[in-house]
């Protein structure tokens, strides 16, 4: 939330994106020693994709690495994607071709349209935790939930809910069928 927003604003984004590029690939081939399907993702900065040459870049490293490109799977946040939609729109279209998966970060949180699925080609849409924090006590963040998840199921797009720190909130995603979850509960 802060750190990030700072490497875009003074341009380091770039060299450290392609950093965490190059070693999360590495990470990966090495977890694939032990787990053959294991998948590793990595967000990308609307700002990498504007002002690098960021589909090189994944490409390079995932060979580099060794990997296949179905074990990559690219994140970009709902609020960058909105603001350029044609630039993002090419660069995963690319991204498919080659292979890589494609997924809607923090859905839900910046000016969300239910025109981004239908655009884009998405694999992948991961609800922010924000929606997270209140389930079992806020109705609204339950149905939200709910309804993405019965969304994402019924046009083929995988979910993951972030954010999950509580049993209470797993056992609730899973009466949803949630099929992905992600955070701090399973350290």
């Amino acid at each position: 939330v802060e750190f990030i927003p700072v490497l875009e604003d003074s341009g380091l984004i770039i060299p450290v994106g392609k950093w965490i590029l190059k070693n999360a690939l590495a990470m990966c081939r090495e977890c694939q020693q032990i787990r053959p399907d294991f998948k590793i993702s990595v967000n990308v900065s609307y700002i990498q994709i504007l002002k690098s040459q960021i589909l090189e870049e994944i490409i390079r490293s995932i060979e580099d690495a060794d990997v296949q490109p179905e074990s990559v799977i690219t994140e970009l946040t709902e609020s960058g994607h909105v603001e350029n939609n044609v630039v993002i729109q090419e660069l995963w279209d690319k991204l498919k071709e080659y292979g890589v998966y494609i997924a809607l970060d923090d859905f839900g949180t910046g000016y969300s349209s239910l025109n981004h699925i239908r655009e884009l080609p998405i694999d992948v849409i991961k609800i922010d935790r924000c929606f997270v924090v209140d389930i079992g006590k806020d109705d609204y963040s339950e149905v939200f939930v709910k309804m993405v998840s019965e969304l994402a199921d019924t046009i083929g797009v995988r979910m993951c809910v972030e954010g999950v720190e509580k049993g209470e909130q797993l056992d609730k995603l899973r009466q949803m069928k949630v099929q992905y979850i992600q955070g701090f509960y399973f350290n």
